[in-house]
């Protein structure tokens, strides 16, 4: 049994992008996610993504145009399949459950343009 303290994990990441695995549990995984900027497009055609926030701003991008915000401590489902990209606006740490060894699918960007929406219970 080993115990991870997530913040001073965190607080060891200089780099502006470091996404590792903490723990594996039974088949998934739970990963620690530091980061500044925007990741590809892309889906996991076999795992769906949760993301939790801890500290900072996550948008997720979806394929057809819709964004959500995440702020610290909300949460999402992202299905599996679905054509997303992630931006951090900041500095953003979030933890993220897939399926260990998730096969990971970039694509080009889709041409649409992203309508703002923001998660359930924040105040924007």
């Amino acid at each position: 049994m080993t115990v991870v303290d997530i913040r001073s994990e965190q607080a060891r990441v200089t780099d502006s992008y470091k996404n590792q695995v903490l723990f594996n549990i039974n088949q998934e995984c739970m990963r620690l996610s530091v980061f500044e900027g925007e990741y590809r497009w892309h889906h996991h055609p076999d795992s769906d993504e949760l993301f939790l926030v801890v500290a900072g701003e996550l948008q997720i991008d979806f394929e057809g145009g819709a964004r959500v915000t995440l702020t610290d401590w909300q949460s999402m489902v992202v299905p599996a399949g679905s054509v997303h990209r992630t931006r951090a606006i900041g500095r953003t740490v979030n933890i993220t459950f897939e399926k260990q060894g998730a096969q990971t699918v970039f694509v080009e960007p889709p041409p649409n343009r992203a309508k703002q929406r923001t998660a359930p219970g924040s105040d924007a």
